[in-house]
């Protein structure tokens, strides 16, 4: 299903999205608070610099609105429909469902608007390495 060279594959796993060899991030845990905004500078393998303007990564509150929806929107389905919980049971799961997922929200929404800008290359790491 996750197949190296598809957006899912670095939507989900973090790792950059032009050769897809390593993650973006410092530490790959969502949950190490002090660092879920750290990224590395630039891919090792293929050079991509990922921050590839200032404040390139503003866009990305965008998306982590419509994810966070989708969350929701899950919270939601299982809490009332499935579990036939109240409307206040169903608000405080919505609610705790968002605070728990808050850093994979971040990272995902990071990780979607990366990858609307850059193309999968399987040839990049062969062209950073004789440069």
């Amino acid at each position: 299903m996750l197949k190296k060279g598809t957006k899912m594959y670095s939507i989900l796993t973090g790792n950059c999205p032009r050769c897809q060899e390593e993650s973006m991030y410092e530490k790959s845990n969502p949950y190490a608070l002090s660092k879920i905004f750290s990224m590395n500078e630039r891919c090792s393998h293929c050079g991509l610099k990922y921050k590839i303007e200032p404040s390139f990564f503003y866009g990305a509150m965008y998306v982590s609105y419509a994810v966070g929806i989708a969350f929701a929107v899950a919270a939601f389905v299982i809490s009332f429909l499935f579990l036939d919980a109240s409307l206040p049971t169903t608000f405080i799961a919505i609610v705790g469902t968002l605070v728990v997922f808050m850093p994979v929200i971040i990272r995902l929404s990071r990780n979607i608007w990366i990858n609307l800008f850059v193309k999968y290359d399987a040839t990049s790491v062969k062209k950073h390495e004789t440069a």
